[in-house]
């Protein structure tokens, strides 16, 4: 960012506009300087730096444009405007070709060049501010920003790395809050494509009769409600990547269109009868079993292994308990400045109850227990009795129905037993539907949204047989 008292120089061999706007420029608070000749401009660029550069278009040893393009090698951030008494659209076009911020035309009076200044430095301000959201986010996905030592996720890293620079289609499993979408970022902010969309969409989270209008994008007048030509997520992906979430809960016939479009990297809106380039990397991930789905024909095999290039399984957090300490850790830290309090270590009994209790919801869940945790501390250390009453106890040793009784016959709060009454009956609801969510809803008499918020808030993308997570997603 710019600082406060803009550095500023000025090229012009008229010595009296020259001490004019040394004088008036200083008093508006910028530190100037001044050269009478392109040759003592260049040598003073050599020697500092300076915020901006006011040149005149005719200098008696070069012209503007040939000092512009010259001071842009030695100093590249530095931004240049051109004086001048010609007006043109051609001059101020070429100027910006030659790299300058554009010109001003002579005899200009002292408030409207600081008025331009001003937008300059504005301008400046707003780059840099990009620059600095680029480099937080660079590292934010960086992927020594992912916690872990144990072993398994350690290999995955290793072998994403060097993905990172190919457009190799990537198919990403594991369960509900283990970090799919994360992982995806990753892969994306660490490639070439990084400057380019990054576009997620849930395929479960969509009803079907809108999925491929969401994708491929449609035409005015295709369908009832298309008043409008609309483009689709693969379009507006152009040049990035997409992340298809929850791939296998894509209808089949559209399955048959996204192998099109891998293959040929040609998407056709809904009723439209032109095809349309696309340059865009495909990553998917899925909580299903895809090769169980193939069998059965609810996935189509050839698009399977279209996706299936490289295949990543991100291991659940119970399978990697060494992490847990490490997370928990990152999580006080992260948190505190959230809710802006301080509490940055947790007693070894309350570490002990996290290592070993049974995470349906995997890194998410425990993010949420840290918070809930932290929010009902009164001192500066999070104790057993922070914890959720689900956590507590050893009833994490045991699975399904077992936990759920086994929880509410420890437990006397009306509040608790409602919530374990609720896992119970949509647990059962799934496993005789086969982990169908619309017919579990149905069975509950609640509605498909209501079931997908409670799989949600209970930690239950993972639970069923075949079970996907619809708008369970892993943000």
């Amino acid at each position: 960012m710019i600082p406060d008292g803009l550095s500023i120089l000025v090229v012009d061999d008229d010595s009296t506009l020259r001490s004019a706007l040394t004088l008036n420029l200083g008093a508006a608070g910028y530190l100037v300087q001044g050269a009478g000749s392109g040759a003592e401009a260049t040598r003073l660029l050599s020697q500092r730096s300076f915020n901006i550069v006011l040149c005149d278009l005719k200098l008696p040893d070069t012209d503007g444009m040939a000092f512009t393009r010259k001071s842009l090698e030695i100093a590249p951030d530095t931004v240049i405007l051109l004086m001048t008494g010609y007006r043109g659209v051609e001059l101020n076009m070429e100027a910006i070709r030659c790299g300058a911020y554009g010109y001003i035309l002579k005899p200009f009076d002292i408030e409207e060049l600081v008025l331009t200044l001003r937008k300059i430095e504005e301008r400046e301000q707003l780059r840099a501010q990009v620059s600095e959201l680029r480099s937080e986010i660079a590292q934010q996905y960086n992927f020594s920003n992912f916690i872990s030592q144990s072993p398994e996720m350690k290999r995955i890293f290793d072998t994403v790395k060097r993905l990172t620079n190919f457009n190799t289609t990537i198919l990403i499993s594991g369960e509900s809050g283990t970090g799919k979408e994360l992982l995806a970022r990753a892969i994306h902010h660490n490639s070439p494509r990084r400057d380019k969309p990054f576009v997620a969409i849930n395929c479960g989270a969509i009803p079907a009769n809108l999925v491929e209008s969401e994708l491929f994008g449609h035409r005015k007048g295709s369908f009832t409600d298309a008043i409008r030509d609309k483009r689709g997520l693969f379009e507006e992906a152009h040049g990035g990547t997409i992340f298809l979430d929850e791939i296998g809960e894509l209808p089949l016939h559209l399955q048959v269109k996204l192998l099109r479009v891998l293959q040929e990297q040609q998407i056709r809106r809904v009723g439209d009868e032109q095809n349309i380039d696309v340059d865009v990397r495909v990553l998917a991930a899925t909580l299903r079993d895809l090769e169980a789905d193939v069998k059965v024909g609810r996935f189509r095999d050839d698009l399977f292994y279209r996706l299936n290039v490289v295949s990543i399984k991100l291991p659940a957090l119970r399978e990697r308990p060494e992490d847990i300490p490490l997370l928990v850790e990152h999580f006080l830290s992260k948190l505190s400045r959230k809710l802006g309090i301080s509490i940055t270590q947790i007693e070894s009994d309350a570490l002990r109850l996290l290592i070993r209790y049974h995470w349906r919801g995997n890194v998410r869940e425990l993010e949420n227990c840290i918070e809930r945790a932290m929010v009902m501390t009164d001192g500066d250390v999070v104790n057993s009795d922070a914890l959720p009453e689900h956590v507590k106890g050893s009833i994490h040793e045991l699975r399904g129905p077992e936990a759920v009784a086994a929880e509410t016959a420890l437990s006397l709060s009306i509040k608790e037993r409602t919530r374990s009454l609720e896992i119970e009956l949509i647990q059962r609801a799934l496993e005789k539907t086969g982990g169908n969510r619309t017919r579990a809803a149905k069975i509950l008499e609640i509605s498909h949204r209501a079931l997908l918020y409670k799989l949600k808030e209970y930690g239950l993308g993972s639970s069923g047989s075949g079970q996907s997570e619809d708008a369970v997603s892993e943000r």
